[in-house]
C-alpha cells in the first residue's frame, strides 16, 4: 500500500515563500561600497505580501548572505520580521559552514521573532552522512520549524529520499525545499518521508512538482511576478491545470534563469523590467555579461508581453 496522502496539506513553512531580492545603496564606506538599503528592503517584503505571496525568505543565497556582515545578516532578517508584521510567514537562512554557526543563525533568527528557518548542510565542503544529520540535529534544537534545503549543485551533497526519512525523524524538521531539478523527487520524499513537507525549490519546475504533491514554492522570481506567482500556485494546488499551464508557459523561459549561475543578477534585472528596484549585487556577483543581459530582457519581454494580452483578453 502506498503511503502517499491523496490530498497533502500546506503546513507551516509551505505556500508561496519569496526568497527576498536584497537592494543596496552606493557608500564609499560600506564593503564593496554597497550599502544594504533597509528602508527599500522593508517596503519590498510588504509589496510580497500584500500582493498574495504567503512569506518571505531572507538570507537565502538570493539574498546574498554570504556577501553580508554578521551586523547586516541579523539586521535583514529584523527588517523582514518587522515589515510583513504577522501578515506572512518569514523563514530565515541560517546557512553556516558548520553546525555551529548555523545553530547560532537558528537562535539568533528565533531571538528576533521568525517563523522557521532554512538550512543547507554544511557549506564549503562534502559532508557524510553522519555530519548531515548532527549538522540538522543542532539547528532543529534551537525550536522552530526547519525547513531543509537539498542544492546538491552547489553544495556537492546530495538530500536522497532515503537521507530525507532519516533526517525527517529530526524533531522540528518540518520541510524538504528540493532544488535537484528532478520532479520524480516529489514523490519518492513522500514516499519515503510522508510526514516531511515538499517545497519546490526550482522556478522552472514549480507547476511539475506542485501536480506532484508539492505544497509550497520557495521561490525566486515572484521577486518579479508575486501576484502571478502566487495565483499560479492557488490554480495549481486546487488542480485547475489548464489555467495552470496557461499562466505557466510564458513565464517558464524566465523562470529558468532561476536555476543558473547568474539567478542573482537575473532576477535583479527582472525586477527592474517590470518597474520595480533591482540593482547591482556584491561580489563576488558582478554584472551580467551583455549576451545574458540580452538574453534576461528578451525571455522577460516575452514574459511581461504574456501576461498583458492576458490580462486584456
Amino acid at each position: 500500500m502506498s503511503t502517499i496522502d491523496n490530498k497533502p496539506k500546506t503546513g507551516p513553512l509551505g505556500g508561496v515563500v519569496v526568497a527576498t531580492a536584497l537592494p543596496y545603496a552606493e557608500d564609499p564606506a560600506a564593503p564593496a561600497g554597497l550599502a544594504v538599503d533597509y528602508d527599500r528592503y522593508a517596503e519590498h517584503c510588504k509589496w510580497l505580501v500584500d500582493n498574495g505571496c504567503d512569506g518571505v525568505g531572507p538570507n537565502g543565497s538570493l539574498g546574498e548572505y554570504s556577501s553580508l556582515t554578521d551586523e547586516e545578516r541579523r539586521r535583514v532578517a529584523r527588517t523582514a520580521v518587522e515589515a510583513v508584521g504577522g501578515a506572512g510567514k518569514v523563514v530565515v537562512g541560517v546557512h553556516g559552514v558548520g553546525a555551529h554557526q548555523a545553530k547560532y543563525w537558528a537562535e539568533i533568527a528565533a531571538e528576533d521573532g521568525a517563523d522557521g528557518v532554512l538550512c543547507l548542510p554544511p557549506t564549503m565542503y562534502r559532508a557524510n552522512r553522519a555530519e548531515i544529520l548532527g549538522h540538522f540535529e543542532a539547528v532543529a534544537s534551537v525550536g522552530l520549524p526547519v525547513m531543509v534545503y537539498n542544492n546538491p549543485l552547489d553544495t556537492k551533497v546530495d538530500l536522497t529520499p532515503d537521507l530525507l526519512a532519516e533526517i525527517a525523524q529530526i524533531d522540528n524538521i518540518a520541510a524538504v525545499k528540493e532544488f535537484s531539478g528532478d520532479v520524480r523527487r516529489v514523490l519518492e520524499i513522500r514516499e519515503s518521508a510522508p510526514g516531511l513537507e515538499v517545497v519546490s525549490g526550482a522556478d522552472d519546475v514549480v507547476l511539475e512538482s506542485l501536480l506532484m504533491g508539492a505544497t509550497g514554492w520557495f521561490a525566486g522570481f515572484p521577486n518579479v511576478f508575486p501576484a502571478e506567482s502566487a495565483r499560479l500556485f492557488a490554480l495549481a494546488t486546487e488542480g485547475r491545470l489548464a489555467e495552470a499551464r496557461a499562466l505557466y508557459e510564458p513565464l517558464v523561459a524566465a523562470f529558468r534563469w532561476d536555476s543558473r549561475t547568474e539567478f542573482v543578477q537575473a532576477i535583479k534585472l527582472g525586477m527592474e523590467k517590470v518597474g520595480r528596484f533591482g540593482g547591482p549585487c556584491r561580489p563576488p556577483r558582478g554584472p551580467l555579461a551583455a549576451d545574458l543581459r540580452a538574453g534576461v530582457e528578451a525571455d522577460m519581454a516575452r514574459a511581461i508581453a504574456a501576461l498583458e494580452r492576458q490580462a486584456a483578453a
